[in-house]
């Protein structure tokens, strides 16, 4: 009598469980789908920019006559040293480095060629300050302007090239600031091509070492000017003999693997420097402005930079694609999902530390499927005692395909009767 009942009854029952579990598993990717929509992938920081708090005071740092001074290694970015590095200062001569990233800028364009020449106006030809000895009224190549910029820090040169692509000085400042805003510079102002000085002529040495390791990274095929030791232009009036001028830069004289960039000196600002040196495939950057005399800036800026290499190693944890952490997937083909560095993971810390660093991958599971190769998943940090964290972003390695209908309602069964995702 019972029996017919309880079969129907029983096929009711498991006919509303399918249905729950169809619903539940078309809810789960309907909220997966939505997180999925609303996170927002972890970016490592740009290539060559500070993006860390400096170190605690600590007696192991070395002490500088600098008024601001700011240490970075470029692959991994980060600071190894500061002092008043978001202080507003007057950049003098190291202004130059905006004026050459514009003018190579030109040059990758096709707007401009090393061998084309430009006229010198009265005005360059006038201008104060250090001097290649630009002849008035004549041309003069692209090539020898940019080094008389570069290694005898012209102002004369400056202007002659500034004239030549914007057709005025004032028009070139303009190009200075825009490109400024476009590669990330947040406090600099420039009203000139020289660095002449002027109130509303400034920067920060954060942002100097920003423009300083763009200028390295962009442009490798026109940095190999800043690593020459002299240049020779011009002629001595009653002589008539080619006037050679060395260098300014006093780390490529005192150095090994010192290979730019640039220096700057006015009475109000001091004696400045924006000096990198290269050792087994590791880049420093020091930019440092305010030192009482020439000697200072000399004899500390290797210092500083020797300690730099001495005391911290730059270590390549993992390589961009390398798998680091797996992640359980929800509704997929596959159960796991290889979660990889999105780029080399690289780190710099004082080598006393190596042994006390630690790894840690954090991310939302289970991911819901369908998954793409690339897809941001997660972030790894990086921690040392004493030293700010390091992130770095995890992406996913794989592809991965969403179930089918039939695979979705048996995972919804699996998870509502036996709690499994």
């Amino acid at each position: 009598m019972n029996a017919r009942p309880t079969a129907r009854a029983s096929r009711t029952a498991i006919a509303a469980l399918v249905a729950v579990v169809f619903l539940l598993a078309m809810t789960l990717d309907a909220s997966n789908a939505q997180q999925q929509r609303q996170r927002q992938p972890a970016q490592p920081p740009p290539r060559g920019a500070p993006a860390t708090p400096p170190a605690p005071a600590n007696p192991l740092f070395p002490e500088t006559s600098a008024r601001q001074l700011i240490i970075a290694d470029v692959a991994s970015g980060a600071i190894l040293l500061e002092k008043n590095p978001d202080e507003r200062m007057p950049p003098s001569s190291m202004s130059k480095i905006m004026t050459a990233y514009v003018v190579f800028e030109a040059l990758r364009r096709g707007d401009l060629r090393l061998e084309d020449t430009l006229p010198v106006s009265e005005r360059a030809w006038r201008m104060q300050g250090s001097k290649m000895f630009v002849p008035l009224g004549e041309r003069v190549k692209v090539e020898d302007l940019l080094r008389g910029m570069i290694i005898q820090s012209g102002n004369d040169a400056c202007i002659v090239l500034a004239e030549g692509l914007a057709g005025s000085e004032e028009g070139f400042a303009e190009r200075m600031n825009e490109t400024a805003r476009r590669i990330g510079l947040v406090a600099s102002k420039f009203r000139n091509s020289s660095g002449w000085p002027d109130p509303e002529h400034y920067m920060t040495a954060r942002d100097l070492l920003t423009l300083s390791a763009r200028l390295v990274a962009d442009f490798p095929e026109f940095y190999r000017y800043y690593g020459e030791r002299e240049f020779a232009f011009g002629r001595e009036m009653g002589s008539n003999r080619t006037i050679t001028q060395p260098n300014r830069n006093p780390l490529l004289q005192r150095m090994p693997g010192a290979d730019g960039i640039k220096t700057g000196h006015t009475e109000s600002a001091g004696y400045g420097l924006s000096g990198s040196a290269i050792r087994e495939n590791r880049r420093v950057i020091l930019v440092a402005n305010g030192w009482p005399t020439m000697r200072a800036r000399a004899e500390e800026s290797e210092r500083l930079l020797e300690w730099a290499f001495r005391e911290f190693g730059a270590y390549t944890l993992f390589k961009a694609g390398q798998p680091i952490e797996e992640a359980p997937v929800w509704m997929g083909r596959l159960d796991k999902v290889n979660l990889v560095a999105a780029q080399d993971v690289v780190v710099t810390i004082p080598r006393r530390l190596r042994a006390q660093l630690a790894a840690r991958a954090s991310f939302d599971g289970p991911v819901a499927a369908p998954i793409r190769r690339g897809q941001p998943m997660g972030t790894l940090t990086i921690t040392v005692p004493d030293r700010p964290a390091a992130s770095f972003a995890l992406v996913a390695g794989d592809d991965v395909e969403k179930l089918g209908f039939g695979g979705r309602v048996a995972a919804g069964l699996s998870h509502l009767v036996l709690g499994r995702r």
